[in-house]
């Protein structure tokens, strides 16, 4: 059956619906039924195939008791980001690509309507003294929303689509993003516990890529995550526990920050924290944790590069204590953080590693960088397409006795 027939039927059923039926006294269970027997009257002795009707059926539940086109949106798996400004402004990227949809919601309202369902299942709020929120899907699809007045075009949704399995390291040596070689290299320093940052710009694949290496965790370990909006897929570890931020109320109180969940967390005895983004403050308290016995901590940041990275820790720990001198917040990142993965997202929409740089000591006012493996382009390499590979340098890992503490006697 054609497109427009499936929606003109489903208008049909649904304007019956709404008109005639008290929705607060059903059941979602009772709502389907009734919306079953209702298409099966409306199409009447007209011949519809079976998966019309469960689409017609759907469409109308969706628009009613669920989040209209955006459910249809969520269900296609080769949709990675939804990006809507306002009602009528409906985005979505496809194979790193952003195009336009032909379709958009019913209305301001009804868009309104799905976004504070959202916020609500998350247990979270949006309103005009709270007009921006960060909270996720029931699938894990991380979401930004952004209300009039502050959003000028109308409400404004940003959708990070959850994948349905977990990255592996595997699944990124398959992208070409790194090589076996290289993997195992990352599974060693995950098990000695060095402190891994990963930074690189928006859509670099900063969550993909922790997602992936914190499944190199000893399984018997206890790991304690921390996220804005709680993303991280790590299986096989039993002794997990997943913290995420909140928000203030309308009041204005209730607010828990990534800072706070840091503080507590060390009072959890945990063997390592992950963070999964470090944006201000809690910068600070993040390289204080792996400055005293939380080896193995593993987090990202927004960053062009590895030198950008600490310069933006720099800022970070500023932002949390103002009156620290410089050369100690230095010496503080030189002791905490061991190594740093630059991920980039290049020209032809690939994510590529860029870099991985070890962090040495902190010598005459500069932080010292020793470069192990760099992302170098080959006689392949076009305008359009990006042909290389991460290269090990000359340099050799300097700071191995986190290896030797762990009785691995393999050279990095």
């Amino acid at each position: 059956m054609e497109t427009a027939l499936i929606e003109e039927l489903a208008l049909k059923v649904k304007s019956y619906v709404t008109d005639n039926l008290a929705l607060s006294d059903l059941s979602d269970e009772e709502l389907e039924e009734k919306i079953e027997e209702l298409t099966s009257r409306t199409i009447g002795n007209s011949y519809v195939s079976i998966e019309d009707r469960v689409a017609i059926v759907k469409k109308v539940y969706s628009s009613i008791r669920g989040l209209g086109l955006l459910d249809e949106i969520m269900n296609d798996d080769s949709i990675t980001e939804v990006m809507i400004n306002g009602h009528q402004n409906v985005f979505i990227e496809k194979s790193g690509k952003v195009q336009r949809m032909d379709k958009e919601f019913e209305s301001q309202r009804r868009l309104e309507d799905i976004i504070q369902r959202i916020v609500g299942m998350a247990g979270r709020e949006v309103n005009q003294a709270n007009p921006i929120v960060d909270t996720r899907l029931a699938d894990g699809s991380r979401v930004n929303v952004v209300l009039p007045p502050i959003a000028l075009c109308g409400p404004t949704i940003t959708i990070r689509k959850f994948s349905k399995t977990p990255m592996t390291i595997e699944k990124l040596i398959a992208y070409g993003s790194i090589t076996p070689e290289i993997a195992h290299k990352l599974d060693l320093l995950v098990k000695a516990k060095y402190n891994i940052f990963i930074c690189g710009g928006t859509g670099s694949g900063k969550t993909t890529f922790l997602n992936a290496l914190s499944n190199y965790i000893p399984k018997d370990e206890r790991v304690i995550t921390i996220e804005d909006s709680a993303e991280l897929q790590i299986v096989g570890i039993d002794n997990l526990v997943s913290l995420e931020t909140r928000n203030a109320n309308a009041t204005g109180v209730g607010q828990i920050t990534i800072r706070d969940l840091i503080k507590s967390s060390l009072r959890m005895r945990p063997e390592r924290i992950v963070v999964g983004e470090v944006r201000g403050g809690e910068a600070l308290d993040m390289l204080q944790a792996m400055n005293t016995g939380h080896d193995g901590s593993l987090s990202t940041g927004h960053a062009n590069s590895t030198k950008d990275m600490l310069s933006r820790l720099e800022t970070m720990v500023l932002q949390g204590a103002a009156g620290l001198p410089l050369e100690a917040i230095r010496q503080q990142i030189a002791s905490a953080v061991d190594i740093i993965i630059h991920l980039s997202r290049l020209r032809d929409h690939s994510r590529k590693t860029m870099e991985i740089t070890e962090i040495l000591d902190y010598k005459n006012g500069e932080i010292e960088l020793n470069p192990l493996y760099v992302f170098e382009e080959d006689e392949n390499t076009t305008l359009e397409r990006v042909s290389g590979g991460l290269n090990r340098t000359k340099n050799k890992l300097v700071n191995d006795w986190k290896l030797q503490l762990a009785g691995i006697k393999e050279v990095i």
